[in-house]
């Protein structure tokens, strides 16, 4: 428990990630490998965050998914299928997820913009082509992936920050006379 009893705390000392704050200043850090003696910041050794006293509910993949790289289900159907089953035509994926051709071909081109599938042409032995969409190399794709997900953790990152310091602000204002507005509509009208 906490050291007001309000909710469990969270042990991080399992994970198979680490979490270092620095003694100094407010810096953070995450980091999926162990490093050899640890973090530094302004040289001086960082400290491992062992525990965190709000609750903090474990992510579903699809749901980070969707969230960081913007994919609805769909999308994400889609990019599975092709990478567990691809070189695949649209077709193809259409009629193994049971998805129109045209929802199929939206999606396969807007993940091949982002990154994470690679198109290319298979001639026909009857003339003609067809575009076939497969995965990115899987070194790629882990590197690709995952720092994209470090940019939009670290874009919500910014965000809880600027919210931590407007709420800040807010509470040092002199509201003798009432609130007239709650926070995050103050938070809102600022971002």
């Amino acid at each position: 428990m906490t050291d007001d009893d309000s909710g469990t705390e969270l042990d991080l000392r399992d994970r198979q990630y680490g979490i270092y704050q620095c003694n100094d200043c407010e810096n953070v850090a995450l980091t999926l490998r162990d490093c050899d003696g640890g973090m530094t910041c302004h040289g001086e050794p960082m400290e491992r965050v062992t525990d965190l006293a709000i609750d903090v509910q474990p992510p579903d993949i699809k749901q980070v998914l969707l969230d960081a790289f913007d994919l609805p289900k769909p999308g994400l159907d889609i990019c599975l299928c092709v990478i567990g089953d691809g070189p695949m035509p649209p077709a193809d994926v259409a009629d193994e997820l049971g998805y129109d051709e045209s929802t199929v071909r939206r999606y396969l081109n807007r993940l091949v913009d982002i990154g994470l599938l690679q198109k290319s042409q298979l001639n026909r032995e009857d003339g003609g082509f067809v575009n076939v969409y497969h995965s990115i190399d899987v070194a790629t794709m882990r590197r690709e992936t995952l720092v994209g997900f470090y940019a939009w953790a670290g874009e919500a990152a910014v965000l809880i920050e600027e919210a931590n310091v407007t709420k800040a602000e807010y509470l040092d204002e002199d509201y003798s006379e009432g609130l007239d507005e709650v926070f995050w509509e103050r938070f809102e009208r600022e971002s």
